[in-house]
């Protein structure tokens, strides 16, 4: 199944997302809706909330981030209840969007490594390094069960200068080549 894309103003957004239980309904059919729904919208990951579910789950597949020197280190992973335990190495930014506020794109600093704690499909634990574009883009989707976009790292003169554009999302007012809900709930495309 391909959902909508939740767009920004949505609450869901902007709120923390809760645990997943163990005994949670049909949660690897879930997961595959998830990567279809993020493939089918061209992105490389997809949180929860983006498809109006408010639990602690998200997917990526940092492959087609990856240059030519790294490609095939990419990774294709759900990420269920995780913990980003550990942060560090160097700040370095990079231009980022995200389906739910189409069009817009910004450059977003973030540490180069990450450690994160989270749960596969199977419920197994596991606790992973990740490095560089991989890292970047777990830290982006775990903002997003976080209840932070990567619009609100931006500058308040950045802020002001999209507020138009993020003002026309939510409105519905947006060209996106995915099916998207919006905060109103009277328009989807």
């Amino acid at each position: 199944m391909i959902y909508p894309i939740t767009a920004y103003g949505d609450p869901v957004l902007k709120e923390p997302a809760q645990d997943i239980p163990q005994d949670f309904p049909e949660l690897k059919e879930l997961v595959d809706d998830m990567f279809a729904t993020m493939y089918h919208a061209h992105g490389v990951g997809l949180a929860a909330p983006q498809i109006s579910k408010g639990i602690r789950l998200f997917v990526i597949d940092s492959e087609p981030m990856m240059d030519d020197e790294d490609k095939g280190k990419g990774v294709k992973k759900a990420f269920i209840n995780p913990e980003i335990v550990e942060e560090d190495g160097e700040e370095w930014g990079f231009e980022e969007g995200c389906l739910s506020i189409p069009g817009v794109r910004e450059v977003v600093y973030r540490p180069e490594r990450i450690v994160i704690r989270y749960f596969d499909e199977e419920w197994n634990e596991h606790e992973d390094t990740y490095d560089g574009m991989t890292a970047r883009v777990i830290q982006h989707e775990y903002d997003h069960i976080e209840g932070i976009l990567f619009t609100d790292y931006l500058s308040g003169l950045k802020k002001r200068l999209i507020k138009n554009k993020l003002s026309k999302i939510s409105k519905g007012e947006v060209d996106a080549d995915y099916k998207m809900s919006f905060p109103s709930m009277t328009k989807k495309r």
